[in-house]
């Protein structure tokens, strides 16, 4: 294989696209080589780079199953539950805590 065509930021041709812009369509690369990279210079790091895929042999995204839905109910609601007080803080808990508000700044909830 030889070397992937490159592309400046704005300047790829029809008929490719990022992995975001196919799902955009409702499709996905679905096991295709990548056809092109892009580049968006920056000033003081290296380039930014994207792969792009041909939108021709792109397929259609599957279907969301109803096990999948229920998976990713229950990954979601994990996310929310405090592991400290065990309840449904109402948002996703940041990492950075580990634990609800109320459970990390117990002080500030008192005074409030």
């Amino acid at each position: 294989m030889g070397a992937l065509p490159v592309y400046r930021w704005r300047l790829a041709p029809n008929g490719l696209a990022t992995r975001r812009q196919l799902r955009a369509l409702g499709l996905r690369p679905g096991g295709q080589d990548v056809a092109a990279q892009i580049e968006r210079p920056r000033r003081r790091r290296g380039p930014l780079v994207a792969y792009l895929y041909s939108i021709e042999q792109a397929k259609p995204v599957r279907p969301m199953t109803p096990a999948k839905r229920a998976a990713l109910a229950k990954a979601n609601a994990a996310r929310r539950t405090c592991p400290a007080c065990r309840r449904d803080a109402g948002y996703v808990i940041p990492p950075s805590l580990g634990m609800c508000g109320a459970c990390a700044f117990p002080d500030e909830q008192r005074a409030a």
